[in-house]
């Protein structure tokens, strides 16, 4: 069967479902009341409460409470996933080497287990972001000016990292910040920062916020520290190698 499901079953069916599913490196979800505890990097304690357990054919690991578009923890894919009862609770246990950690729910009552054989290969394609209008830059550099030159893509100062670097057609060093979606005050001051890497330059050194959009205070900020804006639509065209995966989400790891 490709789906097995079950309703309140007792401790020892729902250790019995879960080592099933896992043993068929199945999507498992549990809907439960549980404790949850995390060791490695950090520590955490999470009281009883009610939850749901999913745990991925890769080895990912995550539970989540009723709020929030993040789980409350989670481990990466690899991640080593067993599964016994102790004292009348099922604990459910994911452990990694690399980072040192381990999450352990502490499963006091299942309202539900299942778990779910599918098929599924393909990868999310994502277009639309800051990468993209880079790519863009780089392809077709006059969709900045006429004469633009990009020279540097995240090029590094003790600021950052600067999304662009290049010269326009007078041959002045320019600035190029991206954002992909409307840009405030927070993007205009992090490209003074940027331009300010550059006070003992004696060439003239432009900023410039690119974007689809700005909010009034932005553009007031730019125009008094003497810094620019263009306009600039991110591309929305998908390629194939635009993946996502859960890191990109939420790091590399969760305490």
């Amino acid at each position: 069967m490709k789906v097995v499901e079950e309703k309140n079953p007792d401790m020892e069916r729902v250790l019995e479902i879960i080592n099933e599913g896992l043993s068929k490196r199945a999507f498992i979800t549990i809907m439960a009341s549980c404790r949850v505890y995390y060791d490695g990097r950090a520590t955490s304690r999470l009281g009883l409460g009610d939850r749901i357990i999913l745990i991925k054919s890769d080895g990912s690991f995550i539970i989540h409470q009723d709020r929030n578009l993040e789980p409350v923890n989670w481990q990466p894919p690899k991640t080593k996933v067993t599964v016994n009862i102790h004292q009348g609770m099922v604990k459910v246990r994911g452990v990694r080497r690399n980072p040192s950690e381990s999450l352990e729910a502490e499963i006091l009552h299942a309202h539900m287990v299942s778990y779910f054989i599918g098929e599924d290969s393909e990868s999310l394609q994502l277009a639309g972001y800051e990468a993209d209008m880079g790519d863009l830059i780089f392809k077709d550099p006059e969709v900045i000016e006429k004469g633009f030159r990009p020279t540097s893509r995240e090029y590094h100062t003790p600021q950052g990292f600067i999304d662009i670097m290049g010269k326009d057609l007078d041959g002045n060093i320019t600035i190029l910040e991206l954002k992909s979606r409307k840009a405030g005050t927070n993007a205009v001051k992090q490209l003074r920062r940027y331009v300010d890497c550059f006070s003992d330059h004696k060439e003239r050194v432009r900023g410039v916020l690119v974007a689809p959009s700005a909010t009034d205070d932005a553009l007031q900020l730019l125009e008094e520290q003497g810094m620019e804006f263009k306009v600039l639509e991110p591309p929305r065209e998908l390629g194939n190698d635009k993946v996502v995966t859960l890191e990109n989400f939420f790091g590399s790891s969760s305490s």
